[in-house]
Order: structure tokens, then sequence, then C-alpha cells
């Protein structure tokens, strides 16, 4: 396992810490795999009730590493690092818990709307800027947020893919607390050590018809979302917007059609 993703588990929770703070926990190929193989950890370890994913005080993630997914995607989605990831997130059976501070950006946003709990400190920024990079929304964001939130305040997040706050996240019902960002790891793993305590086939039970209802659209929303951002990450628009964030200025998207 990548020393970027630290996983310890302590008193039945495992806890997944994103550890490349100076890249703002830019994610990579690598990154996900070892998030997915501590899914794969949680599921069949029957000592594990609950898994949390955290980063630091000041940062959850910036997202994709774009110097490394500019070069497209390794294979089919689902047999990608990323798409494995996100489909064993999805299907969890276990509840997960998640604290995140500072930048929550892209998938940093889309993977809590798999999370159980949220818990998210008030220096948190999510965003979702999908569009802005010449790309397309994934983690079943396309279809998740329309249905929570209504297709106007969906459409306004994925197409201007402006900032929003914790506050924001709250009233949206996209996070469960808010708190400061010295406490947002406390708070979570206190609603872990509750859901720890619960009948675990219960919790699964409960897990199991909250998502039932969505499961089976997610999964192939979840694919063909990977599939369009599969190509877009090879066009020109995606090419624009990558140089133009290497060069630190606005993407051009004048001369596209």
């Amino acid at each position: 396992m990548t020393d970027l993703i630290f996983t310890e588990k302590t008193d039945r929770i495992l806890t997944v810490r994103l550890n490349r703070p100076e890249r703002k926990n830019a994610l990579t190929h690598d990154m996900y795999t070892a998030m997915g193989d501590a899914l794969e950890q949680a599921e069949s370890d029957t000592d594990i009730r609950c898994t949390l994913f955290t980063g630091t005080e000041e940062c959850f993630t910036a997202g994709n590493d774009l110097s490394e997914f500019a070069q497209g995607l390794p294979g089919e989605f689902r047999e990608t690092p990323v798409g494995r990831f996100l489909l064993l997130l999805a299907t969890a059976t276990k509840p997960v818990v998640a604290a995140v501070n500072g930048p929550a950006v892209g998938i940093g946003t889309t993977m809590l709307l798999h999370c159980d709990l949220v818990v998210a400190g008030t220096n948190t920024r999510f965003q979702m800027p999908f569009a802005n990079l010449g790309l397309c929304p994934e983690g079943g964001s396309s279809l998740l947020l329309p249905a929570w939130l209504g297709r106007v305040r969906a459409a306004e997040l994925l197409m201007l893919g402006t900032a929003f706050t914790a506050d924001d996240a709250l009233r949206l019902g996209i996070i469960n607390r808010v708190c400061e960002p010295t406490e947002s790891e406390s708070k979570a793993r206190e609603l872990c050590d509750q859901l720890a305590t619960q009948a675990p086939a219960a919790l699964r039970a409960t897990k199991q018809l909250l998502n039932r209802p969505v499961l089976e659209d997610l999964t192939d929303t979840m694919l063909t979302e990977g599939k369009l951002f599969s190509e877009r990450l090879k066009s020109p628009e995606a090419a624009e917007a990558f140089r133009a964030f290497m060069e630190k200025r606005p993407p051009d998207f004048s001369s596209f059609e």
C-alpha cells in the first residue's frame, strides 16, 4: 500500500488518511488503488465495523492529480483504480464516515455522496469543477445530485463548478455536521464509535435498504460517466484546461464549438 494513503485499525474502525499534504492530497492512481484495497479490507475483516476517510485539518483533497490524469485512464473505467474505488465505495455494505477540511474538490466532493455520515470543518470548500476542466461529472453525481437537490441546483453546481462552503453543504443536505477544523476528525470518530456499538447486521440491512432504490441505476450511471470522463480526458477542451491550470491562467474555450 502506498505511503500516500495511511490506514490504521483501532476500536473496530478502519481509518483511511490521505497523506500527500505537499500536493494538497491530489489523488494518483496508486492512491486510488490503496483506497480500494482499504475498502476491500473493511468488507472482509469481520472485526471492522466502520471506515473513516479523512485528510488533514488544512485539506481533504484537491481532486485528481492532473499531471497523471492528463495522460488518460489506463483501460476500461470499471477496471481502472478510480473506477474500482468508486464502485467499491458505492457498494460498501458497512458504514462509511468522512471528516473533511479545506479543499474538497472534484471527487473530494462526489465521493462524499456515497458516505453515510460526513463532518466538515468551517474551512471546507466544496467544488465540482468538471466543466471548468473540459470534463464531465463522475462518481454518480449526475444521478444523485438532481435527485437530492433538484435539477436546477445540481446544474448550478455541476455546470458552473463554483465553490461552496460547509454551511452551504449542510443546507443542501450533503453533510451532517459543521465544526471547527480542529474538531472534524474527533467529531467524525465519535460517530464511528456510535456506529461500532450498533448491531452490525442491522446496520448493513439499513444501509442496503437506503441504497436499494438507486443502486442499479447508480452503477449504470457511474459506468456511463466513467466512459465519457475517459473520453473527455483526451479532448482538446481538457487539453486547454490542463495547460491553463499548469500556466496558472483561465482556460480559453472561445474557439471550441
